[in-house]
């Protein structure tokens, strides 16, 4: 009877401590800390974090007051905390998920942290769509681009006349978080 008692007390033990850290199993990815120019509104919730490490590309060509570099494009894939690919950014810009699923986001507004390194950005879904082996993707209202390092545009004298034309490829990493309304 004593070792039935003390079974019972464990399984009681347990099933408080189950029920006490169900709602942080529950709780999905924090939100990050950001300035307020790029937080998101009441109503939506982090659903996934990528890590991303890629490229900027930048493209240097003639403009009115001389030559500079604009951007053409990001390249880059996203991994979970694990390190698994779990994304793929490019331009547009568009992210697709490992389903096919993809995002294609609207710049709202950006703060700069770092001199050295791309700005941090809030952007807005402008489409969303299912891919062939899912919908990871498609309920995205938001997606913001923090922890930047690198992707800078090459300097101003490095874009003139003999090199019009090409392109150059600068290494960054960020963090990406897409954000959903709650009621999701």
């Amino acid at each position: 009877m004593k070792r039935y008692a003390q079974l019972h007390h464990l399984l009681v033990a347990a099933a408080a401590a189950a029920l006490l850290l169900s709602p942080l199993a529950h709780a999905g990815p924090a939100a990050p800390d950001v300035p307020g120019a790029i937080a998101v509104e009441e109503g939506h919730k982090v659903f996934l974090v990528g890590h991303a490490v890629g490229v900027q590309i930048y493209s240097c060509g003639a403009t009115q007051a001389g030559f500079a570099w604009a951007l053409l494009a990001p390249r880059a894939d996203l991994y979970d905390d694990r390190g698994k690919l779990v994304a793929t950014h490019y331009g547009g810009p568009t992210w697709k998920a490992h389903d096919g699923s993809t995002v294609v986001g609207q710049r709202v507004d950006g703060v700069n942290v770092d001199p050295t390194a791309v700005d941090w950005l809030l952007l807005s879904a402008r489409t969303t769509a299912a891919g062939p082996d899912g919908d990871r993707l498609l309920g995205t209202t938001f997606i913001q681009r923090t922890k930047t390092t690198g992707g800078v545009r090459p300097a101003a004298g490095t874009c003139n006349e003999s090199t019009v034309g090409t392109t150059a490829e600068v290494p960054y990493t960020a963090d990406y978080h897409f954000w959903k309304a709650t009621g999701r």
